[in-house]
Formats: structure tokens, C-alpha cells, sequence
């Protein structure tokens, strides 16, 4: 059974499943009565990040235009534009034995495209989740349940993954942000 966390806990991951390397990063969100005539075309989106806490080169940071890491370590499987279904809505697989010794962690966000022109913020989201498959055993190890604490938000760090020594730890997040992925993209050294 997975492990339900809650926002800012952190958990261990590869010291109780020593023989993980293939993890599935999945997230899912629902929309709520929305009637302003666009999809709700949420992205999700990882940042490969240094002990300074900023990406070493802009190709560390995986997306719907940059799907797959140089290293081989971490890629996005592809833009869902309405996130219509039940499930995941995006997965990122990450192959944590690939992982360059230079990355510290990896950032895990969600975003809303083109939030200020369709006036879509976080607060018109609901059953926001992240969760940590095995990939090989299909087993969720850690499951996020982000519940509703936000409003105006266009852009929400979810979770990380994060060494420790020669572990790798999960962290429960759930920050959001103004300014979309703009304002991500600036805060963890992207440019823009």
C-alpha cells in the first residue's frame, strides 16, 4: 500500500526499495465548473536542479517542448491538453540510476497554460495528486493528495525528489505560485 503524505512531509524512497531504479512520476488534477469557453490545458514539468537549487543549463529542465534529458534520466511522456480521464493526467519517468552527480534534486510543477489570457487560476482545480510508481513492479509507493488550499495560483511546485547521501527522498511540496511557468522558470534559473 502506498504512502499517503501530506503537505511539507518527506519520506524515504530508495532506503525501503533498495533495488528501485525506474520510477513513474504520475499527476492528475480535475477541473470544477468552469464555464469561460476554454480547455483547462494544465502542464507538468521537471527541473533538474543543483545544490544552489538552480538548473545547471536550461536543457535541465523537461517539459512539453524538451521532453527528454540529455542524461537519459528524466523524461516527460507527452502534453495532455484538456486532462480529460480519470488517472494520470502527465507522467515523468525518471531513471534515478542515470541521474547526473551534479543533480541534487528534481522539482516536480505543475502549470496552466495561457492562465491570464483564459483567466484560469488553481483555484478552479480540484483532486490534485502526485504520486511514485515502481515502474518495473507497477507498485504506487507514495501517493500526494494536494487538497484545496489555493485560489489565484497559476502554477504549483508539487514535489521533489531529492538526494540524501546516496539515498533519494520525496518531499511533499504543494507551493503555488503567481506568474505560471514564467515565474518558475525565472526562480529556478531558466531563461526567459
Amino acid at each position: 500500500m502506498a504512502i499517503s503524505l501530506f503537505k511539507g512531509q518527506r519520506v524515504d524512497l530508495t532506503k525501503g526499495n533498495p533495488n528501485l531504479k525506474n520510477i513513474l512520476v504520475g499527476l492528475g488534477w480535475d477541473t470544477k465548473k468552469y464555464d469561460g469557453g476554454f480547455d483547462f490545458d494544465l502542464d507538468a514539468a521537471a527541473f533538474l536542479l543543483g545544490a544552489n537549487g538552480k538548473v545547471q543549463s536550461d536543457l535541465d529542465f523537461v517539459f512539453y517542448n524538451n521532453l527528454k534529458h540529455s542524461s537519459g534520466s528524466v523524461q516527460h511522456m507527452g502534453d495532455n491538453l484538456t486532462g480529460a480521464g480519470e488517472g494520470d493526467d502527465e507522467q515523468i519517468k525518471v531513471d534515478l540510476t542515470k541521474v547526473p552527480a551534479n543533480i541534487s534534486k528534481i522539482t516536480f510543477t505543475v502549470t496552466i497554460h495561457e492562465a491570464d489570457v483564459r483567466k484560469q487560476n488553481f483555484g478552479q482545480v480540484s483532486n490534485a495528486f502526485i504520486r511514485i510508481v515502481d515502474e518495473t513492479s507497477g507498485k504506487e509507493l507514495i501517493r500526494y493528495d494536494l487538497g484545496e488550499d489555493f485560489s489565484v495560483e497559476t502554477a504549483v511546485v508539487v514535489g521533489e525528489l531529492y538526494r540524501n547521501g546516496t539515498e533519494w527522498k520525496f518531499n511533499a511540496i504543494g507551493s503555488g505560485y503567481k506568474g505560471g511557468l514564467r515565474s518558475l522558470c525565472l526562480d529556478f534559473g531558466v531563461n526567459v
